[in-house]
């Protein structure tokens, strides 16, 4: 049995920005500051919603440095290390070994995509680079690729290899791929409209853009699944589905930086392609905010 990086409610954690653009580190500590305090129980860092894809390298090692040195060992750091370039994904791998992450998070690669038997040598390729382990993310609304479950099945059975974010949003995938890989390995939601459902069937917690602005929240609907109470959790898991919805009223991270913004967090502005919300799109996150009582 492969025992999961962590359970409960990780953060993929938005990165802030001053106002011409840099990462804006004072911020930052106190956001995760804020995280850890609040109950989250693991840091996913320059992920998706940390716009990695619009980091250098260098500033992308450089924020993930940042972030397991000043977090500390509190709780577990799992650094976004994925790429659509092999070798890119293994640098970006090694250098968040050295710099302490707990693991790494690695998408499937996207645009140029690949065959199933593409996806087992590129894993296995960053899997082999280091002892951190990985977390394979699999997201094919993004990248127009999936994991199937054969896939997972000879995966899971690298030793590095120590689970998946599952954000394909397919419960059968999900369920086969459960029953091939059994305890080899773990999973955790990638959608945070599905953390019940994905909980229920075994999953090990979520890797979550709602926990940026409702992390106590999203780590007790986390702990009542861990403890079996499912009927709690569900009635947790519909009262904010308004708020995540809203999160995701546009692409992300766009809604859930403006969201921080109006919670009054300095995270400066998305960078291109991505541009902030519209007015309409602001007042629906302002309202959900308020109905929720999230606060600062």
């Amino acid at each position: 049995m492969k025992k999961p990086v962590f359970t409960g409610a990780g953060v993929a954690i938005i990165t802030p920005f001053t106002s011409t653009g840099e990462v804006n580190y004072d911020e930052f500590k106190k956001i995760l500051d804020y995280q850890i305090d609040h109950g989250t129980d693991a840091i996913i860092i320059v992920g998706t919603t940390g716009e990695s894809s619009t980091m250098t390298l260098k500033e992308h090692a450089e924020v993930v440095d940042f972030g397991c040195s000043y977090v500390a060992g509190r709780v577990p750091v799992v650094a976004g290390a994925g790429s659509n370039d092999t070798a890119a994904a293994v640098e970006l791998t090694r250098e968040a070994a050295k710099s302490g992450a707990d693991a790494v998070l690695s998408v499937t690669p996207y645009y140029n995509k690949t065959t199933q038997r593409g996806l087992i040598a590129h894993f296995q390729a960053i899997a082999d680079c280091s002892d951190c382990p990985v977390i394979l993310y699999n997201v094919p609304s993004r990248t127009g690729l999936s994991i199937s479950p054969e896939t997972y099945k000879v995966l899971s059975e690298h030793p590095n290899i120590n689970g998946s974010k599952e954000a394909s949003g397919n419960f059968s995938l999900l369920a086969e791929a459960m029953h091939l890989c059994g305890d080899n390995m773990n999973f955790w939601s990638g959608n945070d409209d599905q953390i019940v459902p994905l909980m229920s069937m075994g999953g090990k917690g979520v890797i979550s853009v709602l926990s940026n602005v409702a992390p106590a929240q999203t780590h007790k609907l986390t702990q009542l699944c861990l403890e079996g109470k499912f009927d709690e959790a569900s009635r947790l898991q519909i009262d904010y589905m308004p708020l995540i919805k809203a999160l995701f009223c546009e692409v992300n991270p766009i809604p859930v930086k403006k969201a921080m913004e109006l919670l009054g967090w300095q995270v400066g502005d998305v960078r291109l392609p991505l541009v902030g919300v519209t007015a309409e799109h602001e007042a629906l996150l302002r309202r959900e905010l308020d109905k929720m009582g999230c606060k600062i």
